[in-house]
């Protein structure tokens, strides 16, 4: 909704710059705006908070998880089916004073969102990217201008991290591929490895029973757009879009 708020402004000439938190923004822009530039992404994986526990693995059986991500429930629920996922809205200090009133074990957020609130302290874990995948652009910051502004564009091009730029690019054009959104259980993650810039992808059922997995890989940046959507293709192979017109029809 804030996204849309500022894009409206935008559109409004009321502001002459959005700054987004990347995994907010839909993957396809409104006309007479552009995503001009993508600063140096943050660490991308999600964190575990808890007043007891330090990892995933130490989680008693049965233990209550709560998350607002059906990306997370879903992988989640695939590593261990035993846990009770409780949903969890609002903004972080919401989330946070929820999260101490209740019983719950552990709760599920992006390491950088923490971060950037001060909440650093309460991680007990720092989840891997091979155990929990991120969110399409999580970690990034997303930088939005009207289409026709030229002289915005030339100033906020210092701003932009090249790599970080064709990760995204790549994870967006896998999520647009796959009709996607935050409302369905897909993850994706692009890095460089080795001069090669590598996605990973996965999409999965809400319940966990139902995990597809895809990588690609380019030796050009400029190629990014072009992976993303092979990933998609390849997962849409696979049965990627029985899984996700389930979970459309269960709504």
């Amino acid at each position: 909704l804030f996204t849309k708020e500022l894009e409206r402004a935008l559109l409004q000439c009321d502001i002459d710059i959005a700054v987004h938190s990347l995994k907010d923004m839909e993957t396809t822009v409104p006309e007479g705006l552009r995503l001009t530039a993508i600063t140096k992404r943050e660490k991308v994986n999600d964190v575990l908070i808890s007043k007891k526990w330090k990892s995933l693995e130490d989680l008693p059986e049965g233990a209550t998880v709560a998350t607002g991500s059906l990306r997370r429930c879903s992988q989640l629920k695939h590593l261990r089916p035993d846990l009770n996922i409780v949903d969890l809205r609002g903004n972080l200090n919401t989330r946070f004073a929820k999260f101490d009133e209740s019983k719950w074990d552990a709760m599920i957020l992006a390491y950088a969102g923490v971060l950037r609130l001060g909440w650093s302290d309460r991680i007990a874990a720092t989840l891997p990217t091979q155990l929990l995948l991120p969110a399409v652009g999580q970690g990034a910051l997303g930088i939005e201008i009207r289409e026709s502004d030229r002289d915005a564009a030339t100033y906020l091009a210092a701003l932009n991290h090249e790599e970080s730029w064709a990760a995204c690019v790549a994870e967006r054009a896998l999520l647009r591929t796959l009709q996607g959104g935050c409302q369905v259980p897909v993850a994706a993650y692009a890095r460089m490895e080795k001069e090669k810039l590598v996605l990973d992808a996965m999409v999965g059922s809400l319940d966990g029973t139902l995990r597809l997995d895809a990588r690609g890989t380019t030796s050009k940046l400029s190629g990014a757009e072009a992976m993303g959507v092979r990933v998609a293709n390849k997962l849409l192979r696979e049965g990627a879009e029985d899984i996700l017109e389930d979970i459309r029809g269960s709504k």
